[in-house]
């Protein structure tokens, strides 16, 4: 697919993409900790996490993975999945879902609604396939400030978890 809002352009992502999403990862962690935020992601770069490039290549090839691009450059990257990770305490729906596993953008392009615009697809993605519900499961801490850009763009607070002592709250969008 080839959507294009405020100059963005959304593709399908795949392995040759895992570089650069690990690069969005490595530098959203270094963002929020220059904000104080060490206990959505830690302290680590992402790509140095046991398991962590793995699990980006994972995403690229065994998921629906979807990159925002402006001009040309990766600038965001959406995973869509079946249903929520089996590491995290989240039950699957009790209906065919779509579930957001990961969404990050660069910080160098903050203000441009490239994650809205991934979101946005998510959504039209969600409904191409006929189904109606999208879910998203995100970090609750730090004031809340993820779960509100979530309630901002359609999605409604369904039921908070700990995955240890890490607060977490699932979202859920109806695009049928």
């Amino acid at each position: 697919m080839n959507d294009t809002t405020r100059g963005i352009r959304i593709r399908p992502g795949s392995l040759a993409d895992a570089p650069a999403i690990l690069d969005m990862l490595d530098s959203a962690v270094v963002w929020m900790n220059d904000r104080g935020n060490t206990e959505q992601w830690g302290t680590t770069p992402y790509s140095q996490k046991p398991g962590g490039v793995a699990r980006v290549e994972r995403y690229t090839t065994e998921n629906a993975p979807y990159i925002a691009e402006l001009d040309g450059t990766p600038v965001g990257a959406l995973v869509l999945d079946s249903g929520p990770s089996p590491q995290m305490p989240i039950a699957p729906a009790a209906e065919p879902e779509r579930y957001v596993r990961l969404l990050v953008t660069d910080r160098r392009y903050a203000g441009l609604d490239i994650g809205a615009a991934l979101l946005a697809h998510a959504a039209e993605e969600t409904r191409r396939a006929g189904v109606e519900l999208l879910r998203v499961d995100c970090w609750a801490g730090g004031g809340g400030e993820l779960v509100a850009f979530y309630e901002r763009n359609g999605f409604t607070r369904t039921e908070p978890f700990l995955s240890g002592a890490w607060p977490g709250q699932v979202l859920a969008r109806r695009v049928g």
